[in-house]
């Protein structure tokens, strides 16, 4: 990917340097990672297939760990039902093959495992709580389809209904869709709304969960997509209605320059990196039976 030249007018952005998304101004990596360590909640955004944001994932996580060692880190990856070989993988009881094969990531995620095991190492190494975060996917095919009242509370997946959403999500997931698409989109249907936020949903309420349960003083650390965090909606959104209102979003990127409109509000800060690596393929995942 190659390294982008600042428009004129734009906020330039160097290279291994943190950007405030709202003043446009450098943040000093230390008096920033210090600040993340007082929140609750600091969400870490992704594009999935890019190796070089996992390993800015693993560099900020290992920061607020020596700031903060009561940590936990949440991954999208992860559905509940395998929560308990995530904490048989932190405590050692199996090895990289085995925690592959028995958290069932080639059904669940199929993005290269490769790019996400220096994290889990990590957290193994340090014995670091992994929490996951994702609901079954049926559940997010089911809410799409028919709306959370019409889901029995018991096949909810320990997710609650989600806040509703907010007309500028909607905005912002049309121009998502229609980036993706490169072309323009009719705004995005109440389905697909509701099927993205029982992803947002999911991640916030086992966040939630741990915070509620854990004895000590935690912090948590979310793995998540971007399109799920980008200007306070998605996730941060939902963390709000569950009363957690101090979550933090850092994002990365490889562009040297932003236009200022664009960026205000994207995330608490923003880390330019080098340049990455050609993105992963992802393997096809088996479909969801509903």
């Amino acid at each position: 990917m190659a390294e982008l030249v600042p428009e004129r007018d734009n906020l330039a952005h160097a290279r291994a340097t943190w950007l405030c998304p709202q003043s446009g101004q450098a943040l000093p990596q230390g008096e920033l990672m210090r600040a993340m360590a007082q929140r609750r909640v600091v969400l870490l955004g992704e594009t999935h297939d890019v190796a070089e944001i996992h390993r800015w994932q693993l560099h900020v996580t290992a920061f607020l760990h020596m700031l903060r060692p009561a940590l936990a880190v949440g991954f999208e990856m992860f559905p509940r039902r395998v929560q308990a070989v995530l904490d048989a993988w932190v405590e050692g009881a199996m090895d990289t093959a085995d925690f592959i094969e028995r958290s069932e990531w080639a059904q669940v995620w199929g993005f290269d495992p490769e790019l996400y095991l220096p994290l889990f190492h990590f957290c193994r190494q340090q014995r670091v709580k992994m929490l996951a975060l994702n609901c079954e996917r049926p559940l997010v095919t089911r809410v799409g389809q028919i709306g959370w009242e019409a889901i029995p509370v018991e096949e909810r997946d320990g997710v609650t209904p989600a806040a509703p959403a907010t007309e500028a999500y909607r905005r912002y997931l049309t121009s998502l869709m229609s980036s993706v698409a490169g072309e323009e989109r009719q705004p995005v249907s109440d389905r697909f709304v509701r099927a993205q936020q029982c992803w947002d949903r999911a991640f916030a309420c086992r966040i939630a969960e741990h915070l509620a349960e854990a004895k000590d003083d935690p912090i948590v650390i979310g793995i998540i997509g971007r399109g799920h965090l980008e200007y306070g909606h998605g996730t941060p959104h939902q963390l709000r209605d569950l009363g957690i209102a101090d979550a933090a979003v850092l994002l990365p990127t490889d562009r040297a320059g932003h236009e200022p409109a664009s960026l205000a509000g994207i995330a608490d800060a923003v880390f330019r990196l080098d340049t990455p690596e050609p993105p992963q393929p992802r393997r096809s995942l088996p479909r969801a039976t509903s």
